[in-house]
């Protein structure tokens, strides 16, 4: 158990080691890197109680990803956004996207519970991982954005942000009826 969690430690500082927007080290996510994340990912195997933890972890955090994205939308939409709502909602997506990376170990498929999460993730998790890198890019791009006082960099990102999430659902997941 302790292995398995240096093991998924390790695979969201690979995956985090991309850097934030002070840097250009997101732009450089080498395909070396995101073998190694794959392969960590892959070797990391949660089961039982754990598992069933990190789904809960996973489906709460994207449940406020998706919260936070509808009041993103509506301050954009509004005559007069409310910038001050748009950072606020924008740092906690911020946030959310750096815990993401440990949200899809092994072991916390369909076939454990009830989850949005497709076995695609598991099966194709190169380019799983890829579309999540992507999306942690987006996200903290709309951040910085989100940060000034340009709405039209800000819709722009909030679009690009929005085409890395359209990405990853359409491929890996379900719809979920609660």
């Amino acid at each position: 158990m302790r292995f398995g969690l240096i093991t998924a430690a390790g695979a969201c500082a690979i995956l985090a080691a991309c850097g934030g927007p002070e840097t250009k080290r997101a732009d450089n996510y080498s395909k070396a890197t995101k073998s190694a994340a794959v392969a960590m990912l892959a070797a990391t195997r949660v089961s039982g109680e754990q598992a069933h933890k990190i789904m809960h972890e996973r489906h709460e955090g994207m449940e406020s990803v998706g919260k936070n994205n509808k009041v993103i939308k509506r301050e954009l939409d509004a005559a007069s956004p409310n910038l001050g709502t748009v950072r606020s909602s924008a740092a906690q997506l911020a946030n959310l996207s750096a815990r993401a990376s440990g949200w899809f170990p092994a072991g916390t498929g369909p076939d454990i519970g009830k989850t949005g999460a497709k076995p695609e993730i598991w099966q194709d998790q190169k380019d799983f991982v890829g579309k999540l890198a992507a999306w942690q890019k987006a996200v903290r791009a709309f951040n910085v954005a989100a940060k000034g006082g340009d709405v039209n960099a800000i819709k722009a990102r909030f679009a690009d942000m929005g085409g890395t999430c359209k990405a990853c659902h359409d491929k890996y997941r379900s719809e979920m009826h609660h």
